[in-house]
């Protein structure tokens, strides 16, 4: 079997591999929301983190330009330095050969390189995905459960009733919001925003981000990359001019009926004025306005986040398929592997 790594400049690489990404997910997770060429490509450059990373594929059997398989190991470069994470897709067409464990053993092999001693990734929950890595064997961590909106099935009067619950409780803050880059004057306090999130449950070996300006606007800039449309809702402590609270949603131009949840944040000093629901609510309002073609939006939060599962359900989302299950095995271990096909 050929492993060749992915020349970012190969467009027609990627586009293997994004025919195989929309092949797996049909056979594997039909109910998920769709993956643009473009936002996937960006991924396969820079990741959702933006950590450095590598990919790697097998060409196809299928014909000039098919890929049968391929995989992006990501590069922590700022906080777990130990760790690699790695994802795995195999078209369901060449499955049931070793494919997946010989990648995974090559992935294993390039962590090392990288000295890294940890491989992490995520499975379906319910998939064959997760007898694979617990034969590995890997470690069970965060269950992540996914749930999504239909805005169609709002009833009329949710969200001004919501919005009316939230600001009773919300006197001394002002929501703004805004469409892309995030604006200077609130760059370092969207920051602090960010680094709320590390109060998030997540698996115990997982160090949580150190987040300043820079960091922000290198997110800004990656979201660019994405070529998706980014939203922001923050509410601004009047007292200080802090930002007390921050969510943001993804639109890919090119899936344009999904909207994507990204972060929501509450700073600890400001928890407990309803902040979370009141800057969802707001949102979902801008959504509307903006977006009309968003029929649907997606989310995600670790089963054991009661406090934003509550906020999703009053807002109207229900869970809604499988959600994503987090492993992690030391990289020597996978030298160990023998045999399971996948």
């Amino acid at each position: 079997m050929r492993i060749e790594r992915w020349d970012p400049g190969d467009d027609a690489g990627a586009r293997g591999c994004h025919e195989t990404w929309q092949a797996a997910q049909q056979e594997d997770d039909p109910l998920g929301s769709p993956q643009s060429a473009r936002v996937l490509r960006g991924w396969m450059k820079r990741g959702f983190q933006g950590h450095p990373g590598e990919v790697w594929l097998v060409p196809g059997s299928r014909g000039d330009g098919a890929v049968d398989a391929w995989y992006r190991i990501g590069l922590p470069d700022r906080e777990n330095l130990a760790t690699a994470s790695v994802s795995i897709l195999v078209h369901p067409g060449a499955r049931r050969r070793g494919i997946g464990t010989e990648l995974l053993r090559h992935a294993a092999g390039r962590a090392a390189v990288h000295g890294r001693t940890l491989l992490r990734g995520e499975v379906r929950e319910n998939s064959a995905g997760v007898p694979f890595a617990e034969l590995v064997p890997a470690t069970r961590g965060i269950t992540e459960v996914r749930r999504v909106l239909d805005v169609s099935l709002l009833p009329p009067g949710r969200l001004r009733a919501l919005r009316d619950e939230a600001t009773a409780k919300a006197a001394g803050y002002t929501l703004v919001a805004w469409t892309g880059t995030t604006p200077g004057e609130y760059t370092d306090s969207i920051a602090a925003a960010h680094e709320a999130m590390n109060d998030a449950p997540h698996d115990p070996d997982h160090e949580p981000s150190t987040w300043d300006g820079d960091r922000v606007r290198e997110r800004d800039a990656l979201t660019a990359i994405y070529g998706m449309r980014a939203y922001s809702v923050a509410a601004v402590h009047d007292a200080t001019g802090d930002v007390a609270a921050l969510t943001q949603a993804f639109v890919d131009p090119e899936t344009p009926g999904w909207g994507h949840q990204g972060l929501t944040a509450v700073t600890r000093a400001h928890r407990g004025h309803r902040l979370g629901l009141l800057v969802k609510v707001e949102m979902a309002e801008r959504l509307a306005r903006a977006e009309p073609s968003v029929r649907t939006i997606d989310t995600g939060n670790a089963a054991s986040n009661k406090h934003m599962i509550a906020v999703n359900e009053a807002l109207g989302y229900r869970v809604h398929g499988p959600g994503w299950v987090s492993y992690e095995t030391p990289v020597d271990a996978v030298a160990r592997l023998a045999g399971p096909q996948s």
